[in-house]
């Protein structure tokens, strides 16, 4: 397999994110890169996510800091100095999400902290998560990107992010701030250039040595790159559509949580708007064109759910939200 590590000193998230697409977009057959890099006060939606539910904006925005949604699923994170991000861009072919978060926790072994995979997306030391994990997949590609929080402000954190109260009581737990852990906790000597130097290592020992070792834009086709950091920053990609619904309802799966939100037309549903947390970003975007032109019955609703061609591996979330949808009883 061949290689590559790339890193950036740029903290704008908006830039960064831009590079992650490049690089997924971009790679090459048998090639894995692992990328490297770090926001300044910024909070980062999934792609499905309600900007103004997952997060307190306009504090965030009025403080200088900055909202970003990237293209992958999962929930909101605080991303700021003290904390790393990593991304591992590699054909599809070659994916392994265990061979992938073996170099974070080689790593983490490395510096005296024994860390374990927990849940659908995070890396936990002493059950306190440090790392959430999301992903995305493209047709001859694929990501698994990730946070590393070292020395984060956490109270920044809890400031910023909205955490849904039923996503609290399903964890069993009673804040954000509870729930995370910054890695100085278990090694007041670890800082961001000591886990960069050391990610390098445990991913040269689980993948192979390289040399290729690329720093900022270096290689990169500046004009694919601006697009990119065109989107990432507009206001569209950033906070999406906020029409006026005529209904909505939310709740929680295991799998994670949903908002569904319903414009009427003549007792039909004329539009629908999904949110969610889910790590399958591409389930929850084809939920609205199941729903679309159904009469609004729950009933109804329910069997165009269960009669819907989502793929065997998805048919169990489509009958989660279509039982829930019956016991409405609308």
């Amino acid at each position: 397999m061949n290689t590559r590590i790339v890193l950036t000193s740029n903290l704008d998230p908006w830039r960064n994110l831009a590079m992650e697409e490049y690089l997924l977009d971009t790679i090459k057959p048998n090639e894995c890169i692992l990328y490297l890099w770090q926001n300044q006060n910024t909070v980062v939606i999934g792609k499905n996510q309600n900007a103004w539910k997952e997060c307190r904006t306009e504090l965030l925005e009025r403080e200088g800091g900055k909202l970003a949604r990237r293209s992958s699923g999962g929930g909101a994170v605080f991303h700021d100095t003290g904390n790393l991000n990593f991304s591992f861009l590699v054909d599809r072919h070659f994916y392994d999400v265990h061979k992938q978060l073996e170099v974070i926790l080689k790593a983490a072994e490395k510096l005296g902290i024994k860390a374990v995979f927990s849940g659908r997306n995070d890396l936990t030391v002493e059950g306190r998560k440090f790392s959430g994990n999301a992903f995305c997949f493209r047709k001859k590609s694929a990501l698994h990107h990730g946070t590393i929080l070292i020395s984060a402000d956490m109270e920044k954190m809890t400031r910023y992010l909205q955490v849904p109260k039923e996503k609290i009581r399903s964890k069993g737990i009673e804040s954000v701030r509870s729930r995370v852990v910054n890695l100085t906790e278990y090694n007041p000597q670890i800082d961001i250039p000591t886990m960069i130097d050391t990610l390098i290592q445990s991913f040269k020992e689980v993948y192979g040595d390289t040399s290729d070792i690329r720093h900022g834009e270096e290689g990169i086709d500046q004009t694919v790159l601006n697009e990119l950091h065109n989107k990432y920053k507009s206001w569209e990609w950033r906070f999406g559509e906020s029409p006026k619904f005529d209904i909505e309802f939310d709740t929680r799966f295991s799998w994670g949580g949903i908002q569904l939100c319903l414009r009427l037309e003549h007792g039909r549903i004329a539009k629908a708007f999904v949110y969610s947390d889910a790590m399958d970003e591409a389930f929850i975007e084809m939920i609205p064109g199941i729903l679309e032109g159904c009469v609004f019955h729950s009933q109804n609703m329910a069997q165009a759910l269960q009669n819907a061609d989502v793929g065997e591996e998805r048919m169990n979330m489509a009958r989660d939200i279509a039982n829930w949808l019956s016991s409405k009883g609308f």
